[in-house]
């Protein structure tokens, strides 16, 4: 019997605001979900059996060996992981002797893009994509520039008219079941030279 401990690695979320606040909360900079697990398979070491391999599908195409590894996906979705163990000495192969279901597709992630730095006059283009509230229904990106101009949707342009440095705040709103929170928000600081 294989025995295994899965750590999925993840950020916190942003932090919850009510909604129609964009002033009171201190929205956080933006915390990469790390798309990342280790495996553990020490406690299935069999010392009658002889040497073992211990040969993991990952599930994206990357086959690694060892009792315990580590691997970060470049893709947020689910994921179907195999563990195969191999007899060294005489070469047989356990197949999925554990299978894991590992899905990126359910956690919080309040995250976006933009440059750090830009010109006065230059358009700005606003990503948050990879932005989920898996718990929520009906989730609307709201963008606060935090010079006066407002607007929403999950890729936005903005041109700054003034130089400074601007706090840009990104807030996932939705609503939906009970463990839906009303709000997330983060921001980065966007600076628009001359």
């Amino acid at each position: 019997m294989v025995l295994l401990c899965v750590l999925l690695l993840a950020q916190l979320p942003g932090h919850a605001q009510r909604a129609g606040d964009t002033l009171s909360v201190a929205c956080p900079p933006p915390r990469v979900v790390e798309l990342c697990v280790e495996l553990d398979a020490i406690r299935s070491v069999d010392s009658g059996s002889g040497p073992l391999t211990y040969r993991w599908d990952m599930g994206d195409g990357t086959t690694l060996t060892g009792l315990t590894v580590a691997h970060c996906y470049a893709t947020r979705q689910r994921y179907l992981v195999r563990l195969d163990v191999v007899e060294d000495e005489t070469g047989e192969v356990r197949p999925d002797q554990k299978v894991i279901p590992v899905d990126f597709t359910q956690e919080t992630v309040v995250n976006f893009l933009m440059p750090d730095t830009v010109r006065v006059g230059q358009p700005v283009a606003f990503d948050a994509v990879d932005s989920q509230l898996p718990t929520c229904e009906n989730m609307v990106v709201l963008w606060d520039f935090r010079d006066g101009y407002v607007t929403n949707g999950r890729r936005v342009q903005h041109t700054f008219r003034r130089p400074g440095r601007y706090a840009v705040r990104m807030s996932l709103r939705a609503n939906g079941p009970d463990p839906c929170p009303d709000s997330h928000c983060v921001s980065r600081v966007l600076v628009v030279q001359p």
